[in-house]
């Protein structure tokens, strides 16, 4: 279903619910009095998000006022561009800090595919003028968020966003798509193994072809069975602490290697 589909399906539901439940003259004083429904609570808000994304679908809203305020790099400052989705856009919102002490900006939205991280990629990423971008993306393409995309469809959209940041001076980083598992929750009918594996693979010799930094997260992240290692994430799809510990230092390597390059 399309999201205009998605936006009208969940309003006339959310009215249908509003009209079933409103209250008689005689119980209107009762009814104000109580809480309201929390699924209509759930779906006014599903509602609200699509017509965000109606309104501006790459989101490019989400960091503007923070780009603006965003300071000239200072005189030998290696920035660097987190650019991503819900994996990126978490680190640092729990126990697991995003980089204490370094020049680094991270630009990861929820949700978010690749379509979508090529169009805010000269707000949130050229014009910060950072020396390098880490981009983590294509688990959300692979699950369709924004509609069905082929393996093709993502590897031009990762090449763009790629080539995009190096014609502007930009050091390039692509990391790996991250391993899922379905035992604390089933993500492997949407994101299967087979496809992230292939994924991984294009990216790892398109970056050796084009002199970029291959970011391997999917190798100290799966188990032997191909799945996420269950004490690295809490949901089968993002990392806990434990797994952004992981990451980081790994974050961290590809980075320095980008540098010497």
């Amino acid at each position: 279903m399309t999201i205009l589909g998605r936006s009208l399906a969940v309003f006339c539901l959310a009215f249908c619910i509003c009209q079933a439940q409103a209250p008689s003259p005689a119980s209107q004083q009762q009814s104000q009095q109580q809480s309201v429904d929390p699924e209509l609570e759930r779906l006014v808000s599903q509602l609200q998000r699509a017509h965000q994304a109606l309104n501006d679908w790459p989101n490019l809203g989400r960091y503007r006022d923070a780009n603006a305020n965003t300071p000239l790099s200072a005189p030998g400052e290696n920035r660097v561009v987190f650019m991503g989705d819900s994996i990126t856009d978490g680190w640092g919102k729990g126990k697991a800090q995003f980089f204490p002490g370094k020049p680094y900006i991270n630009r990861g939205i929820s949700g978010q595919t690749t379509p979508q991280m090529l169009v805010r990629l000269r707000p949130d990423v050229i014009d910060l003028k950072p020396k390098l971008v880490v981009t983590l993306a294509g688990t959300n393409d692979i699950a369709g968020n924004t509609g069905p995309e082929t393996l093709q469809n993502i590897e031009d959209n990762l090449a763009s966003m790629s080539e995009l940041a190096k014609v502007n001076g930009i050091r390039v980083v692509i990391a790996s798509v991250m391993p899922v598992c379905d035992s604390l929750r089933p993500q492997t009918a949407r994101r299967p193994p087979q496809q992230i594996i292939a994924l991984n693979q294009w990216i790892k010799s398109y970056s050796a072809k084009n002199g970029f930094v291959y970011l391997d997260y999917y190798s100290a992240m799966v188990d032997s069975a191909g799945m996420l290692k269950t004490e690295l994430t809490y949901d089968c799809l993002h990392p806990n602490d434990a797994g952004y510990a992981v990451m980081q230092p790994l974050a961290e390597q590809a980075i320095a290697e980008a540098f010497k390059r």
